[in-house]
């Protein structure tokens, strides 16, 4: 197996409180990392750097872990450009929103929606994007929610059933029945292909005993539980998803005190998009709070055509940094670690040895300039499972 040395690295950001500066970051400085096929052989510094098969010069750039999207909703037909515009505009907009994408979703060939997986797929990994997850949620039938999760397994092994999106419009009328449908046949049939079972738990949606029966019958499908909590209003999803040991809670803007205590002592990850609400200019959930609390804090962009169309996460760590008061440090390792522990995996989001080989150069001397220099590509070079893809 071939090794490659990336050596002459400015500053490199391990997420390993071991190395470097024994930061949460574990920051080296003159650096460099040795790739074994996919995974990470050794890291340190450059003068220590055994010898390997090639040499890669970094070129004095930065280095940082690949990003980590863990909540994406990219199996999709479709836009939604006169709704954003409206909404921009402040002019009233009567089209059906998530309802729009599922009847053009409905409409479209399997081949049209793998085309627009992968479209969205390299221009994340232009960012720096390696691991991500995506969810289904736009068919809204038995098979058309299978359909999607077999497309996206085809790019991922992070695979979310999020069949309780919303009440079918097929449905309207007896939401009580698409609850059934959800726990029952679209469950059987999705489960063989997803990791995990999500929901969106809002007024408008689906209310907690609702949740409650969606994720408890997945988990008896052996899917594990996420959670769409608190994004619009106050309400039980932060509280349902510590007590079904959810693997995370994502959006988390409207959140009592309670609810930030459960998240502090818990294993469940509040997974902040702040894309949501630079889109839809909604109130932006407060970072400082969770993490002076010790909540573990994700950050993901949400991709999907409606609420959050944008695959960088680059652009979310400087909304962050911006607008949710969280520091560049804090900012980095909640799209990096922080997106691993929302995907309960030790092997990405760090660069230490035994990890996946996952890492971004940047054209830039420091991890901060992501914030400092926002809207700028600054990703020159990512490599994933220890080849070069960019």
């Amino acid at each position: 197996m071939t090794t490659t040395l990336i050596t002459n690295i400015a500053s490199l950001v391990t997420n390993d409180p071991a190395q470097g500066d024994g930061s949460p970051l574990g920051l080296l400085t003159d650096a460099a990392v040795v790739l074994d096929g996919e995974t990470i052989a050794w890291v340190g510094p450059a003068h220590k750097a055994p010898a390997a098969d090639t040499v890669h010069d970094a070129r004095a750039d930065a280095a940082i872990p690949g990003f980590v999207d863990s909540h994406s909703h990219l199996v999709f037909a479709g836009d939604r450009t006169q709704e954003f515009n409206a909404r921009m505009s402040g002019r009233a907009y009567s089209a059906g929103g998530i309802r729009t994408t599922v009847a053009a979703t409905r409409a479209a060939t399997d081949a049209e929606l793998e085309a627009n997986v992968t479209h969205y797929l390299r221009e994340a990994l232009r960012q720096g994007t390696t691991t991500f997850e995506t969810k289904s949620g736009y068919g809204l039938t038995t098979e058309d929610e299978s359909r999607a999760l077999r497309i996206a397994a085809r790019h991922t092994d992070e695979v979310t059933f999020l069949g309780a999106h919303i009440v079918s419009p097929d449905y309207a009328e007896d939401p009580a029945a698409y609850v059934d449908l959800v726990t029952g046949e679209m469950l059987d049939a999705c489960a063989p292909h997803a990791r995990w079972i999500d929901v969106f738990c809002e007024k408008g949606a689906f209310d907690g005993d609702q949740a409650r029966a969606i994720l408890t019958a997945g988990k008896a499908k052996g899917l594990h539980p996420r959670i769409h909590a608190n994004q619009l209003s106050y309400g039980p999803g932060v509280q349902l998803a510590v007590e079904l040991d959810a693997a995370s809670a994502d959006h988390c803007t409207h959140l009592t005190d309670a609810d930030v205590d459960a998240l502090a002592q818990g294993d469940t990850v509040a997974t902040l998009l702040p894309g949501a609400e630079f889109s839809t200019r909604a109130q932006w959930p407060d970072a400082r709070r969770l993490l002076d609390a010790g909540v573990t804090v994700a950050l993901s962009t949400d991709c999907n055509p409606g609420s959050s169309f944008t695959s960088s996460l680059p652009f979310c760590i400087a909304l962050a940094v911006r607008d949710m008061g969280m520091t560049p440090d804090e900012a980095l390792w909640s799209a990096t670690a922080g997106g691993a522990a929302a995907l309960r995996r030790t092997d990405i989001g760090t660069l230490r040895e035994g990890t996946r080989a996952d890492l971004a150069l940047l054209d830039a001397p420091s991890h901060v300039h992501l914030a400092y220099r926002p809207g700028v590509p600054l990703v020159g070079e990512v490599w994933r499972k220890g080849e070069r893809q960019v």
